[in-house]
């Protein structure tokens, strides 16, 4: 296993040290891989814990936007930044298991080789651990997202991923772009498929994000990738009739 492991935070220093520990407990049996932790401008103890954490992780790279831009940004700067050719991201909340990884890693290239152009196993919540009212606006808007974009992805807004580098740095970048990986990714000529992972509660701290800031992201953007989607059967199509 050749992986990288992004993990964005912002404000999250009480989960960094635990989450660390699991993600190297997982990988114990990896080739070679890394971590790569994107401190998105946090303004608490998050930079300090992390830059204490490289003293004791020798894998643990750590990467710090000067001011908070954004969750996409980050994992974008994480995907970058990485050495290996395959990834896998993890929500810095620790919500996501670290465990899943190897999981997902294998099942991803195995299947390589009956699935063309496999490029992404996605993280699939089935049992999760949140708030009846954030479980209700997440499904609905998984349905919606769903049936107009038609990416067959169950739980497009788990975290835990693992993902063709070469394939994801192909993507058209946006703000909020994490939440349509693999409608950008089938959209660029890659498949993708589902895979049920852990989800627990939250041990420290809240969410960064509120149900609102989804749901106006989720309207605007939505359009967006509708318009990408449209652009790239255009560009087909020409290319088809100037043959």
């Amino acid at each position: 296993m050749n992986i990288s492991i992004v993990v964005p935070v912002h404000n999250e220093a009480d989960n960094i040290l635990p989450l660390i520990r699991e993600i190297a407990a997982a990988m114990v049996d990896a080739k070679a891989y890394e971590i790569i932790y994107v401190n998105d401008g946090s303004s608490d103890e998050t930079q300090q814990i992390l830059q204490q954490a490289t003293h004791e992780f020798k894998t643990l790279r750590v990467i710090t936007h000067a001011r908070s831009c954004g969750q996409s940004t980050a994992v974008h700067t994480g995907v970058k930044a990485a050495k290996y050719p395959f990834i896998g991201t993890l929500d810095g909340d620790g919500q996501n298991d670290p465990a899943d990884i190897p999981r997902l890693y294998d099942v991803l290239v195995q299947q390589q080789t009956t699935i063309p152009n496999l490029a992404m196993v996605a993280g699939w919540r089935n049992k999760r651990y949140d708030s009846a009212w954030r479980l209700f606006s997440s499904k609905v808007a998984n349905g919606v997202r769903s049936k107009l974009l038609g990416d067959n992805t169950p739980d497009t807004g788990c975290g835990l991923k693992v993902f063709s580098r070469e394939k994801f740095l192909e993507l058209p970048y946006f703000d909020h772009m994490h939440r349509f990986l693999p409608a950008l990714i089938l959209r660029a000529g890659g498949q993708v498929i589902s895979e049920p992972v852990s989800h627990r509660a939250r041990s420290h701290g809240s969410s960064n994000y509120g149900t609102l800031d989804r749901l106006w992201a989720g309207i605007t953007d939505i359009a967006g990738v509708i318009w990408l989607q449209k652009r790239a059967k255009l560009a087909e199509a020409k290319e088809i009739d100037y043959r």
